[in-house]
C-alpha cells in the first residue's frame, strides 16, 4: 500500500531559496486538483526521455563553450531531477533530500583522502581505489557479475566501452591497439562478404561487431568516442555548409550539383581549414 500523495505547499517564491521555489513548483504542477494536466500524468517511463535529451543539451552548450546557454540548460537538468524526486516522493519512496543525502555521502565515502584519513600515492592509485570502493558498493547491492550493473540506457557507443573497460579489468582484453586494428580489419572483411551475399541480417550483425571494436580502440585510446563522433559530426556539417554557400555563390543548391563537383568543394573545404 503507497503512502498518500503529499499535498503540495503554499508557492513562496524566494530568490533566497531558489531550489526550494523550484521544488514547491514542482509539487503545485504535480498537484491532482489544481494541476497542470500533462505534468500530472506523466511518469518516470515518460519523463526519462526528457532526460536524456536535457543531459545532452548540457554537453552540446559545453561544446559550444556558451556558458550562457549552459547555465539555461543545466537549470532544465535539474529540473528533471526535481521532477523524478516529485514523482517518488508521491509514491513514498523518497524526496529530492533524500536524493542530495545519497549523493552526498556517496561522495564522501568515495573521497576518503580528502574526507578521511586515507593517503592515495598518486593518480592511477587514487583511480584504483575509486573503482574498488564502486566494486565494494556493487557487491553490497548484491550484484556480483563483473557487467551487471553497466546501465542498458547509455548511447550504445559509451555502453561498449563501459562494458569493455569493466571486462579488462578481470583481464579479458586485448593487449595492445595494434591487436585492436587486426581485429576491425577482420571484422570489416567478414562485413564485406556478408554484404556481397545480399544478407541483410548477418550485415547488420557484422557492423555491429565493427562498432563495438572501435569502441574498444577508443577505449585503447583513451578517446571517448561520443566526444570524437560528435566532433566528426560538427565537420561534416561544417563542410557541407561550405559546399552549400559556394554552390549558393551561382544561385543553385546541393541537388542542381553533381558528385564530383561537391566532392571539389569538400577539398576545398578541407584546405581552408587548414589555412
Amino acid at each position: 500500500m503507497t503512502s498518500p500523495t503529499p499535498a503540495p505547499r503554499p508557492l513562496q517564491s524566494s530568490e533566497e531559496h531558489p531550489l526550494f521555489t523550484l521544488v514547491e513548483i514542482m509539487a503545485r504542477l504535480r498537484d491532482p486538483q489544481d494541476g497542470c494536466p500533462w505534468d500530472i500524468e506523466q511518469t518516470f517511463a515518460t519523463i526519462a526521455p526528457y532526460t536524456i535529451e536535457e543531459a545532452y543539451e548540457v554537453a552540446d552548450a559545453i561544446e559550444r563553450n556558451d556558458l550562457s546557454d549552459l547555465k539555461e540548460e543545466l537549470g532544465d537538468l535539474l529540473l528533471q531531477v526535481v521532477f523524478h524526486s516529485r514523482m517518488a516522493e508521491e509514491q513514498g519512496a523518497f524526496s529530492l533530500q533524500d536524493v542530495a543525502q545519497s549523493i552526498s555521502d556517496k561522495m564522501i565515502r568515495r573521497h576518503p583522502h580528502v574526507f578521511g584519513d586515507h593517503a592515495y600515492d598518486d593518480l592511477a592509485d587514487q583511480k584504483a581505489g575509486w573503482e574498488e570502493l564502486k566494486a565494494q558498493e556493487r557487491k553490497a547491492k548484491k550484484k556480483g557479475g563483473v557487467l551487471d550493473d553497466v546501465p542498458a540506457g547509455l548511447p550504445a557507443l559509451t555502453r561498449a566501452v563501459k562494458l569493455t573497460k569493466r571486462a579488462a579489468r578481470v583481464g579479458f582484453d586485448w593487449p595492445s591497439t595494434d591487436k585492436v586494428l587486426e581485429k576491425l580489419a577482420e571484422e570489416v572483411a567478414e562485413l564485406q562478404v556478408e554484404i556481397d551475399a545480399g544478407d541483410q541480417a548477418k550485415a547488420r550483425e557484422e557492423l555491429g561487431d565493427i562498432l563495438f571494436v572501435c569502441a574498444n580502440l577508443a577505449r585503447k585510446l583513451d578517446v571517448e568516442p561520443e566526444d570524437a563522433l560528435r566532433a566528426t559530426n560538427a565537420k561534416f556539417a561544417r563542410r557541407f555548409a561550405f559546399i552549400e554557400a559556394e554552390l549558393a555563390k551561382d544561385g543553385r543548391t546541393p541537388d542542381q550539383s553533381d558528385l564530383a563537383e561537391m566532392d571539389a568543394l569538400w577539398d576545398a573545404a578541407k584546405a581552408a581549414e587548414r589555412k
